[in-house]
């Protein structure tokens, strides 16, 4: 992690570097302004981001006050993305002006004014800065309860009507100390009256100790037939400089028993049974399943083993969606999965019908409903964020998914 974050800064320094160098002269030229006080203000932002990236890299132990470090790694992140990728953006459209000038002038004796072009650079570099300040500032906590209504042939009669709270990736470690927040989606979520509640994995970033402080307020999220949690990538630790696996294992053993106080049930590649009055439906959890470069320790085989094939209708929790394009299809007693995972990469449209995230280009199902055959896959966009510090157009999402059968001829 280390070594990656070394790499990181010297690709942002050079970053910086180049895009701030050709868009002093730019707009220089452009303006007409060659003034100390502009060349004190255009440059003092760059030195600031090289100062900090600095400050980080020399003599920081990560171990200590972890929590408080990584939260400022993502403010700066989400600084230096509001600020550089407008620039960047308007960037492209000057150099675009440049070649486009160098043409016209070389391959004609008159002088064709595109400045245009600048000046198109600027409306879409100033819409972006405005819809990534947004992101940051509200939109990673401007939830949104999503309703999906699912029917099935062979759910049993009696379950018709299940309701059940999806919720996944939560990245505590990311939030604000502010309690206000993760009280506002454990109040919206119990607003739905679940019959169950499953998270799918990713409660925090690294460390077990990212929670602590939000155990009372998620103490309070009911189910009144239970609550259910499944494991992440990001729930192992794996992507922290531990010092040997023994602290590696206590953190994961200490996140295990987090579950259990805040009252998941947390599934281990096992499976349970719900028992209704004449019939029970299946409750499968396997660990994290995903295509490298994450790892596979889900074992779907002996998870399912633990049913005996005695339920008619089975749901599966498996964080990565990967899963089940690779594996979970096979499995035709899997009626439902449910995973998280993508984010929806934090940043997308969904409109009317028409959805569109950058993260289609790594998974084909990244966010929303996805039926093959007589089973459905349901992929949770995320409660929480990490990285860039917010949420672009993909809200945090609370899954209520209304199961019904269609053996019962009430159904709408």
């Amino acid at each position: 992690m280390i070594k990656r974050f070394h790499f990181l800064r010297l690709i942002i320094l050079s970053i910086i570097l180049l895009v701030d160098i050709f868009l002093f002269f730019e707009l220089q030229a452009i303006f007409n302004i060659e003034t100390a006080f502009f060349s004190i203000g255009f440059w003092l932002i760059p030195l600031t981001f090289t100062l900090i990236l600095l400050f980080y890299s020399f003599g920081k132990n990560w171990k200590q006050k972890y929590q408080k470090k990584q939260r400022e790694l993502f403010s700066f992140a989400g600084l230096f993305i509001l600020i550089y990728i407008p620039k960047i953006i308007f960037s492209v459209f000057l150099l675009f002006n440049v070649v486009i000038d160098f043409i016209l002038v070389t391959i004609s004796s008159y002088h064709y004014s595109t400045e245009i072009i600048s000046y198109i650079g600027i409306g879409i570099a100033t819409i972006l800065f405005i819809a990534l300040l947004y992101g940051i500032v509200f939109g990673k906590y401007h939830f949104k309860v999503d309703q999906v209504p699912l029917t099935f042939k062979n759910l049993p009669a009696e379950w018709n009507g299940l309701r059940i709270v999806h919720i996944s990736d939560l990245h505590i470690g990311s939030w604000s100390k502010k309690m206000t927040h993760i009280e506002k989606a454990v109040q919206l979520i119990n607003e739905q009256q679940p019959d169950l509640i499953f998270f799918t994995g990713d409660l925090v970033n690294n460390l077990a100790e990212e929670i602590y402080d939000f155990i009372p307020i998620l103490k309070n999220l009911k189910a009144s037939k239970g609550k259910y949690s499944i494991l992440g990538n990001h729930d192992y630790g794996d992507y922290f400089p531990w010092s040997n696996t023994k602290e590696k294992q206590r953190n994961l053993q200490k996140l295990k028993e987090v579950h259990q106080e805040v009252g998941f049930n947390l599934l281990l590649n096992e499976s349970l049974f719900l028992n209704g009055r004449n019939s029970g439906i299946g409750i499968i959890g396997v660990e994290n399943w995903g295509l490298p470069p994450f790892h596979q320790y889900g074992d779907l085989n002996k998870a399912i083993s633990y049913l005996n094939g005695q339920t008619k209708f089975n749901i599966l929790l498996s964080h990565d969606p990967s899963h089940w394009r690779e594996e979970v299809l096979s499995y035709e007693q899997i009626d439902l999965t449910l995973s998280g995972h993508t984010h929806g990469m934090q940043f997308g449209f969904i409109l009317n019908g028409f959805k569109w995230s950058p993260s289609k280009l790594k998974y084909p199902e990244w966010g929303g409903i996805y039926e093959r055959g007589k089973q459905k896959l349901y992929v949770n966009t995320g409660l929480g964020f990490i990285g860039f510090p917010g949420r672009i157009g993909i809200r945090p999402k609370i899954s209520v998914i209304d199961l019904y059968s269609l053996k019962n001829p009430d159904n709408k």
